[in-house]
């Protein structure tokens, strides 16, 4: 189980369905004719669509449909990518959620099960700059148990924007920059795309403040707090430590808002650093989870992170 996604990002879109404003509500029904329902407004990319109810029985299998194809590189599995969309059930006539209206992308890494499978199958393939539609059985959606206001079994329909993608390499690169804290942990500079070792020092106590230090320092842009972050990392305690999390044990990275992180010491270490680099985080109580224990987390933690900025969006 990955902790950080919960632990430090509020929940987004397909993870709970937050229902936005929606001021132009279709309520005709109609289909392309092949079991997909039709945009009935705003159907150029950029636009925020509205779309028909479903006709008949909706399909039992993934339905993709290119309603513009962009002339971007396509995406696969493993890519970050931001995209627009706007979801409703098959038989209903209004959206339970969309990105149009809060004016800001939803980012995703394709694959990384941060998503139904419906997205991370139907959207492997398109290429950025596309709009596709997309028709998600429940079994490739929420299932019987369905989500917040999303109902059982639902059959889901979605209009999705790809804004932007982005190939996501193995490992941070770059030059190795010098440890010579023996206060600190001491994190391992391979580049193959496994987990780097992690030593916290034995019998010492942890620092005070915030620590965010290169280990490989890489020339890429520099990290804005507005930025999406593609990241894979190992997350230790001080106190033994004991690994609590880690990217690589799943084998997924990990794509972080930044300006919607509620640890502060994990969002203030990254920004100002470059993309391509790894870089060691030392996280005091304050700066964490404070006098708070979460997910056996112990309350009043220092926790130490080594991370590779892969990427941003």
């Amino acid at each position: 189980m990955r902790r950080i996604a919960g632990l430090f990002v509020p929940l987004l879109l397909l993870s709970a369905a937050a229902c936005g404003s929606d001021d132009d509500k279709g309520s005709d029904s109609g289909s392309t004719g092949n079991g997909v329902p039709a945009i009935t407004k705003g159907a150029e990319f950029g636009q925020k669509p509205t779309l028909a109810k479903g006709e008949g029985d909706p399909p039992k299998e993934l339905k993709v449909e290119v309603i513009k194809e962009g002339d971007g590189a396509k995406l696969k599995k493993g890519d970050a990518a931001e995209v627009n969309y706007l979801g409703q059930e098959y038989d209903e006539s209004e959206p339970f959620d969309n990105s149009f209206d809060r004016g800001q992308p939803f980012a995703l890494t394709l694959g990384a099960g941060s998503v139904i499978k419906g997205w991370d199958e139907g959207l492997q393939g398109q290429k950025v700059g596309s709009r596709v539609e997309l028709v998600i059985p429940p079994d490739k959606g929420y299932g019987p148990q369905g989500q917040g206001d999303i109902k059982g079994n639902a059959t889901l329909v979605f209009v999705v924007d790809i804004v932007k993608g982005t190939s996501i390499p193995a490992s941070a690169k770059g030059t190795e920059v010098a440890q010579d804290n023996v206060d600190l942990p001491k994190v391992g500079t391979n580049t193959d795309g496994k987990a780097p070792t992690v030593t916290v020092p034995k019998d010492t106590d942890p620092p005070k403040k915030l620590v965010s230090d290169y280990i490989l320092e890489s020339d890429g842009a520099v990290v804005k707090a507005t930025d999406n972050v593609v990241v894979n990392y190992v997350a230790l305690l001080w106190d033994g430590g004991k690994k609590f999390d880690s990217t690589y044990d799943t084998g997924k990275t990990a794509t972080f808002p930044l300006d919607q992180l509620t640890i502060k010491g994990l969002k203030d270490g990254l920004v100002g650093k470059k993309v391509g680099s790894r870089v060691l985080l030392v996280l005091p109580p304050d700066q964490a989870l404070g006098d708070q224990e979460q997910q056996g987390i112990p309350k009043n933690s220092t926790l130490v992170f080594a991370v590779d900025i892969l990427a941003v969006m």
